[in-house]
């Protein structure tokens, strides 16, 4: 680490003289290349000023008065200095000074600066963020701003007073008064730990309060429909047209394992033609950028044939009429009830369905699985592995069967 090289002075400007030419004294204050100085509203004459030592040259007891207010300056810097390091706060020399007159700096708040990284995010939407992720961020934002208001009586707070005490805290709210379970408590405080580490970045707070802090998620046993449930599914009839789109699009996204974004946002240029006739999903993951190649089963050929003409496909030149990923859930929940499907289905489960009951169950290898999700890391693929599981335990039990049946081996 770089050494904080400082360094405190008292002295004049030659050609800064006043109305009966004495010279003002400054205190200047030097940091790591930074200075600043201010005046201290107390004048010398020139010819008693010692340029070289910074002090009064005379004996007097006038002069020696005026040394001493000088010491006392350049002691109390000093002193300002050492209690904002010890104190792990923000040290420049522009907040010494403002602690040094008595001028209490600007402490932006951490709703103030959550609130800036969420416009810029908005911004950058569909840019650099995916739209679920700007509002995953604005939703974090607004629990922390519950927060305060429950348990600090105010709108904001700032910065300075963001501790491990207060995160642990505003965990705890997750899993009291918000009702979330642990995987989704961690999620939101890890997008508010993101937030801290842009205000360390900008020198806002010295000390990192998550640093003591780590994060872990539970496993979870994802929801997955089985073959019979995706019969079902296929096979129902719905009054509502409306029902029949959102249920053919999620079939579709069973059969191709693309996640909801990346779905909604398909279009005619994703989608080429091969020389041998199949035909490819090839675009990049809005969530990761990875790239995904997934070659067409009939299944989802029909129904982007089925949707090639649809007026919202051509008007936004997208391959699928996709709704809102809310009413997309709202309208799968019904369906499993009326499907007597006894599962919590989203939009994700579709993507589940595909890696689990499509492929792996068909003993496609967990390497192009995980090329065909577009994973950065084969790891992440690996949260399917109870499939794998199964598809040993069936393996085996034919191997089983196999040796029970074989004569046994003569003494």
């Amino acid at each position: 680490m770089r050494k904080l090289t400082f360094n405190v002075l008292v002295t004049v400007r030659k050609t800064n003289r006043t109305e009966n030419s004495t010279l003002s004294l400054y205190a200047r204050i030097t940091q790591q290349g930074q200075r600043l100085e201010f005046c201290l509203n107390r004048t010398v004459e020139p010819y008693d000023w010692d340029f070289e030592k910074g002090c009064v040259l005379l004996k007097s007891k006038e002069s020696k008065e005026l040394n001493a207010f000088i010491e006392n300056i350049k002691m109390r810097i000093r002193n300002i200095r050492a209690e904002l390091l010890e104190r792990g706060k923000v040290c420049t020399p522009e907040i010494i000074k403002m602690k040094f007159l008595g001028v209490e700096e600007h402490q932006k708040g951490v709703v103030e600066i959550f609130k800036e990284h969420n416009e810029r995010c908005k911004k950058l939407k569909d840019i650099d963020f995916a739209a679920g992720t700007v509002q995953r961020y604005v939703t974090c934002c607004k629990h922390l701003q519950d927060f305060i208001s429950l348990k600090y009586k105010k709108d904001d707070v700032p910065l300075r007073d963001i501790n491990q005490q207060f995160i642990l805290d505003f965990e705890c709210y997750f899993k009291t008064d918000r009702k979330c379970n642990h995987n989704s408590t961690t999620k939101y405080l890890k997008n508010f730990k993101k937030i801290i580490r842009l205000a360390q970045a900008q020198d806002l707070i010295k000390l990192d309060p998550f640093r003591n802090i780590k994060f872990h998620l539970d496993d979870v046993d994802m929801a997955y429909l089985d073959e019979d449930e995706m019969e079902a599914l296929m096979k129902k009839k719905f009054v509502s047209e409306r029902v029949g789109v959102v249920r053919d699009i999620y079939i579709f996204c069973c059969f191709t394992g693309l996640a909801f974004t990346d779905v909604k946002s398909l279009c005619l240029a994703d989608i080429f033609n091969e020389k041998d006739g199949s035909m490819w999903i090839k675009k990049k993951r809005r969530k990761t950028k990875n790239w995904c190649h997934i070659p067409l089963l009939p299944k989802a050929v029909e129904i982007l044939n089925k949707y090639s003409t649809h007026p919202y496909c051509v008007e936004k030149n997208v391959s699928l009429p996709v709704i809102s990923n809310q009413k997309m859930n709202a309208y799968l929940k019904e369906m499993a009830d009326v499907c007597e499907i006894n599962k919590e289905l989203s939009t994700h489960t579709a993507r589940h369905t595909f890696a689990t009951t499509v492929t792996l169950k068909n003993k496609v290898s967990i390497e192009v699985v995980s090329k065909m999700l577009g994973h950065s890391s084969i790891n992440m693929t690996k949260k399917y592995a109870r499939v794998v599981d199964e598809l040993i335990k069936n393996d085996m039990a034919k191997l089983m069967l196999k040796f029970a049946t074989a004569p046994m081996m003569s003494n």
